[in-house]
């Protein structure tokens, strides 16, 4: 049995947060935000030892990603295909540790993208942390 979708995956509905974010540009901030607090929080550690040194590469898959996810051009998909996150994220040990700590440093990228929006932020986190919990592959210490 194909385990269902995640409530996240790239939109094929029109979704706003996208152009409320502020468009390409917010988003190529947001994931450098969200890679240096990967860097720079001592919780995040741990998944930061899953990236390659350089994360140039994986800084435009997740800019294309997160673009064609909050509705913007769908680069990802003309690109890569279908994202596959289960499948792409499965080599790699993700419990409730390493989601939490993704989750930390994406807390931290919107705290310095979003700004003041805080329905957009929790939105968002939200969102997030359906496919963060739905990534996990080992039990974690805890609770979904």
């Amino acid at each position: 049995m194909t385990p269902p979708l995640p409530a996240v995956a790239p939109a094929t509905a029109p979704n706003p947060h996208f152009a409320r974010l502020g468009g390409e540009a917010a988003v190529a901030r947001l994931v450098d935000a969200f890679y240096r607090a990967m860097d720079t929080l001592p919780e995040a550690a741990g998944i930061r030892a899953m990236h390659a040194p350089d994360l140039g590469h994986t800084r435009a898959v997740l800019t294309l990603y997160f673009t064609e996810w909050l509705g913007g051009p769908a680069g990802y998909s003309a690109q890569r295909g279908h994202p596959r996150l289960r499948m792409r994220h499965a080599p790699f040990s993700i419990g409730a540790a390493e989601r939490d700590a993704w989750l930390a440093c994406m807390r931290h990228a919107l705290a310095d993208v979003v700004g003041d929006d805080a329905e957009l932020r929790d939105q968002l986190m939200q969102a997030l942390f359906k496919t963060a919990d739905w990534l996990r592959n080992t039990q974690g210490s805890s609770p979904p």
